[in-house]
């Protein structure tokens, strides 16, 4: 019953009112699909640092898994922009292995987090790291590419972000003038030509134009085929070479593909559901997530995800079923056996080209400079660092480094937001509760407490009984109070021993639900005393007079 609660592939519910027409324009949107997926599979390949083909198996073979187990009705997977840096760091470092073990320990991990229920968490991941690391790869994509664009002959092979652009530099007076003008004629195409075609993918005809061109010109421009290995073999099984010394090296690598996974997928469904009006089942398509990952890898494929560009080019096409996916993933298997050694004919510039404009639509640049502008300064701080990062060193230490952050704000906002206070400072007419409308008795304190309790707000706690005197009451008014935790606790039961010594007795008001199970569960409640809980300001203050007159 739990599985089936949490794993519900929409491709089986898709079928109860399936009709022909329905299979008609899911076949028609699954084949316009491929043609875009392809040029895109092989440029992403590309600048991942693996094969061209690598990005087809990816979209074979993840996207077929994803499409028949997903929990969205019209996701289209397959690698996306957002993995290239990232793969390309692990395949520099680790090789091809290290790879296929960091996605398969990645799937694992979604896999995980989809039966865990996590898949609503994903919300929890502020917009500012987002919109950051996604902004950065889209920089650091733009920068990988220069080369190719203009043709340009390194003297080294660099790795990093800022050892490319000092190699840009210093190598730049080798600029192939043939080079430039294809990358120039392709960026021409992928600009203008969608303002006029509409139906045919411009990717597809920059990468059919200019490989004609290089060809019938003899221009001196590098190809696909200059520089790997075209190979038109199906995706085939690929037992990684396991080792416990890998496996610990790529783990930040999982965790971190994991992660993207999660967010760019459900991303992607959420944006796809207010285009068709249906809701996705997230905990589902993690599941699916993490399986198509694991499947991937395990056929010579990189890291997928869900693409939004081809989502939502799918729906505008008459996609509504999982089948438009899975029509898609053979579609493209049956180019890479027949077609795929004309691949060999794409030139590298126009590839650049096309990564230029796929790192300018996942740039987000418009949401970073109005971040800048209008968000608070703490998330600007959180928006810029995790940008910086991504660049400087890798999307690991972005990511962590920039929730880390964004953690430790929010804390001291929440602590902030939580406030201890007397009475005397909280008089107001119009309130019905205030304490001039109270009686309340000589010899007693009453201090309200606003916000949760939480160890950001703890030390807040232990100035409430400094003023206080000796054979007094203290009431702690708790109306406000949604939430406490063990530091809270702590704090508490420090202030009751401090209460005990100087003979004060300790009242609590209007408990809520949540610190009362706590307080409970904690053992506090009894040390209390069950009569020194009162359930209104009211019973606190009369509980007090009773005190005092003994």
């Amino acid at each position: 019953m739990f599985i089936k609660e949490v794993f519900q592939p929409k491709l089986f519910s898709s079928m109860k009112n399936y009709s022909k027409a329905q299979l008609a324009k899911d076949i028609v949107a699954g084949i316009i699909v491929a043609i875009i997926a392809l040029p895109l599979s092989i440029a992403l390949a590309i600048a991942s640092g693996v094969g061209p083909e690598q990005g087809l198996y990816t979209a074979i073979i993840a996207g077929f898994v994803i499409s028949f187990l997903g929990g969205s009705r019209v996701q289209i997977a397959g690698p996306t922009a957002a993995f290239a840096s990232i793969v390309g760091g692990i395949v520099a470092v680790q090789g091809f292995d290290g790879l296929v073990l960091a996605t398969i320990m990645a799937g694992i991990i979604l896999i995980i987090m989809g039966f865990l229920k996590l898949g609503s968490l994903i919300r929890f991941i502020p917009y500012t790291i987002t919109t950051g690391f996604t902004t950065g790869i889209a920089i650091t994509i733009i920068i990988g590419q220069i080369k190719d664009f203009f043709g340009l002959t390194f003297a080294n092979s660099p790795l990093e972000t800022f050892d490319k652009v000092k190699e840009i530099v210093n190598c730049f007076h080798t600029i192939n003038l043939q080079a430039l003008a294809i990358g120039a004629l392709a960026l021409l195409i992928l600009i203008v030509t969608p303002k006029f075609l509409k139906k045919i993918p411009a990717s597809l005809i920059a990468v059919i134009v200019c490989s004609v061109v290089v060809k019938l010109a003899h221009l001196n421009v590098n190809t696909i085929g200059d520089l790997y290995t075209i190979s038109s073999a199906p995706p085939m099984p690929h037992m990684p070479v396991f080792s416990f010394d890998m496996a610990r090296a790529v783990i930040p690598d999982a965790f971190t593909i994991a992660v993207l996974a999660a967010i760019e997928s459900l991303l992607s469904c959420v944006v796809a559901d207010g285009m068709v009006g249906s809701t996705h089942n997230s905990n589902t398509e993690l599941i699916a997530q993490g399986t198509g990952n694991i499947f991937s890898a395990l056929f010579g494929g990189i890291p997928a995800t869900g693409a939004i560009a081809r989502t939502a080019a799918n729906i505008k096409n008459g996609g509504r079923t999982p089948v438009a996916g899975m029509v898609h993933a053979v579609v493209l298997l049956i180019v890479l056996v027949v077609l795929m050694p004309y691949a060999a004919l794409i030139p590298m510039p126009a590839i650049a080209a096309i990564l230029f404009v796929v790192a300018y639509n996942m740039s987000e640049w418009r949401q970073f400079v109005s971040l800048l502008k209008t968000a608070p300064k703490s998330d600007i701080i959180v928006l810029v660092v995790t940008f910086v990062l991504t660049v400087v060193f890798d999307l690991v230490v972005a990511i962590c480094v920039g929730f880390v952050l964004a953690t430790i704000l929010f804390m001291k906002r929440m602590a902030e937001v939580t406030n201890v206070h007397g009475w005397k400072y909280g008089i107001d007419e119009n309130d019905p509760e205030s304490i001039n409308r109270k009686q309340v008795p000589d010899g007693t304190l009453v201090y309200e407490i606003t916000g949760p309790m939480f160890f950001g707000a703890a030390d807040k706690l232990a100035r409430v009984i400094q003023t206080a005197k000796t054979n007094g009451v203290v009431i702690i008014r708790m109306r406000t109070v949604p939430a406490v935790d063990a530091t809270a606790i702590h704090s508490l039961e420090t202030i009751l021993r401090s209460c005990r010594r100087r003979k004060i007795t300790l009242l609590l008001s209007h408990v809520n639900e949540q610190p009362m199970s706590v307080f409970k569960k904690s053992h506090l409640y009894e040390k209390i005393g069950e009569q020194n809980f009162c359930s209104n300001i009211d019973d606190a203050l009369k509980r007090a007079a009773e005190i005092l007159e003994k």
